[in-house]
């Protein structure tokens, strides 16, 4: 008897650009370990709040698009909320779009990394790794989680030769911090796996989320960085030897 393998998920959708290489099919799944406190999609954080699928019907949807995203230079990114809390799914799922040529990434904190086994990483093309902040109590206090398990799992990458994109969200007053941001190039600049480093300025765009979830939006009053603050991080990045955009 075949076994159904089924996952909790939010939505998907198609995005060029920002989830990976071309343009991608981007599937977001339910749950998250994280409280990010500019987290931009609040109704992901709980497995409750998705609904159920297999990951034939994932892959049947895929196949709609499946021509147009790989002339297109993409692929499929699985995202979320945390993918690797549902690692049996998402390991599937990636196999599956291996199976039919589709490029596969993984939108990741690395808070899980653990769960993540070699033959999950093995059908991973890409990674793009969410490093939140490199001083450990700001870790703390931003997220609601510890650092270390995503570094662990970025060296474990790397000896495993798999492509990395990080992915730093700029938060004014939170993220910016001049020796941090220089602790976490020298960091990631020592890594022979990764790509490229996408500092990405924070955002309210998700406000109007908490309001209908009846949930406070914890940095609602907190400023969004200046185009100069935004390009002084990245170029900390560039000094380090990395391509940063």
């Amino acid at each position: 008897m075949k076994v159904v393998t089924t996952g909790r998920i939010h939505s998907w959708d198609l995005s060029t650009g920002v989830d990976g290489p071309g343009t991608r099919f981007v599937l977001f799944t339910s749950g998250c370990p994280l409280r990010c406190l500019y987290c931009a999609n609040p109704d992901t954080w709980h497995m409750r709040g998705g609904r159920e699928v297999t990951v034939d019907e994932v892959m049947a949807e895929t196949e709609k698009y499946r021509g147009f995203v790989t002339t297109a230079g993409g692929g499929v990114t699985i995202t979320g909320g945390e993918p690797l809390l549902q690692p049996a799914f998402t390991a599937e799922l990636l196999r599956r779009c291996k199976e039919v040529g589709l490029h596969t990434a993984l939108d990741t904190s690395g808070f899980l990394g653990e769960r993540a086994s070699d033959e999950l990483l093995v059908d991973t093309d890409l990674v793009l790794l969410d490093i939140k902040s490199f001083d450990v109590r700001a870790y703390r206090k931003l997220t609601g989680g510890e650092l270390a398990p995503t570094l662990n799992f970025a060296t474990r990458l790397d000896s495993l030769g798999i492509a990395v994109w990080i992915r730093y969200v700029l938060v004014p007053g939170w993220t910016d911090d001049p020796e941090a941001v220089n602790g976490l190039a020298r960091f990631v600049a020592g890594l022979g796996n990764v790509d490229r480093v996408d500092v990405l300025p924070f955002h309210k765009l998700g406000a109007s989320k908490y309001e209908a979830l009846g949930v406070p939006f914890p940095l609602r009053d907190n400023p969004v960085p200046e185009p100069a603050l935004t390009e002084r991080v990245r170029e900390q990045f560039r000094e380090h030897g990395l391509t940063a955009y």
